[in-house]
């Protein structure tokens, strides 16, 4: 298989980036991509990104993409000027980049050549790489959810969760602080651990070691037929897509474990509490039970 010669970071809205034929797509939240991290230094001709919207995570990646193109290689990047656009041309600046920035359809696009000796890249890629937070006792990158505390619905989860027992998922792993304590309990007998997130994957199975977890880079909007008669499922569901909030994206974590579940099968799922996801588990759910409610998120036990 031939190496590529461009890559490209994410999905830039079509009408503001100029995709090269064959671009590698190396987005870690897009199943399936390969590693930016792994792109051999100096082998490519060009990289287009659609910048992520955390500083850290942001200027990792494109210190990694600067690093991976040959000197002259053209870096295109945008991002809506109120997700890191308004700062992307500072941020190439400070790593020796001569850059051409235009603003278009509320973005911020920036190009530039790669430069001959592009400055501080190996400090920003050191900077947003994995590391173990002692907080969290856990493997963590920056850009994954909660990557270096722990949120306040997870926290009132653990709080509730009584021990489970027999197969169950979790659905949604992010660094498998749920997986861990659901596998705490003796009797649960497997636990298959999803998210989107790539870098989340990678840090939970770091942090799980445990032969009972499988843990999987998948997006859970698609079927899933491995997913299949479980014992149980727990989960703190996204609500954000790209920076919006997207309450669909709860509904189909929610439909997802419905349907992965046997009867009589729980789920245990907690939420901010101004989503609106009662009507949705009732329609799916035989039993729905408030469990916990406190600081702003809620607790619900669902029934099959």
């Amino acid at each position: 298989m031939t190496e590529p010669t461009a890559i490209l970071y994410g999905l830039p809205p079509a009408e503001l980036a100029e995709i090269p034929a064959g671009a590698a797509q190396v987005s870690p939240l897009i199943p399936g991509s390969a590693r930016l991290e792994d792109v051999a230094p100096g082998s490519l001709e060009a990289a287009i990104l659609l910048a992520p919207p955390g500083t850290v995570e942001r200027r990792y990646a494109l210190a990694l993409a600067l690093r991976a193109l040959r000197p002259g290689g053209r870096l295109t990047t945008l991002a809506p000027k109120d997700r890191g656009g308004s700062r992307l041309a500072k941020e190439l600046a400070g790593f020796g980049c001569a850059v051409d920035e235009e603003a278009r359809r509320h973005h911020r696009i920036c190009a530039t050549p790669r430069p001959e000796a592009p400055r501080g890249l190996e400090e920003a890629i050191a900077e947003g790489g994995p590391r173990h937070v002692d907080n969290l006792a856990l493997c963590t990158q920056p850009g994954i959810f909660s990557w270096d505390r722990l949120d306040p619905g997870s926290a009132l989860l653990l709080a509730t969760l009584p021990p489970l027992r027999g197969r169950g998922a979790d659905l949604g792993c992010g660094l498998g602080i749920l997986a861990r304590a659901v596998l705490a309990s003796e009797a649960v007998t497997m636990l298959t651990c999803i998210d989107i997130d790539r870098r989340a994957v990678e840090m939970a199975r770091r942090n799980l070691g445990d032969s009972r977890a499988t843990v999987r880079w998948a997006d859970l909007r698609t079927a899933d037929p491995d997913l299949t008669k479980l014992d149980f499922v727990v989960m703190n569901p996204p609500f954000h897509d790209g920076g919006a909030e997207d309450r669909a994206l709860g509904q189909s974590f929610i439909a997802r474990a419905a349907a992965s579940l046997r009867a009589g099968g729980a789920l245990w799922l907690t939420a901010n509490a101004h989503l609106p996801y009662e009507r949705v588990l009732g329609e799916a759910f035989a039993e729905v039970t408030l469990r916990a409610s406190a600081n702003g998120y809620k607790v619900y036990e669902a029934r099959r």
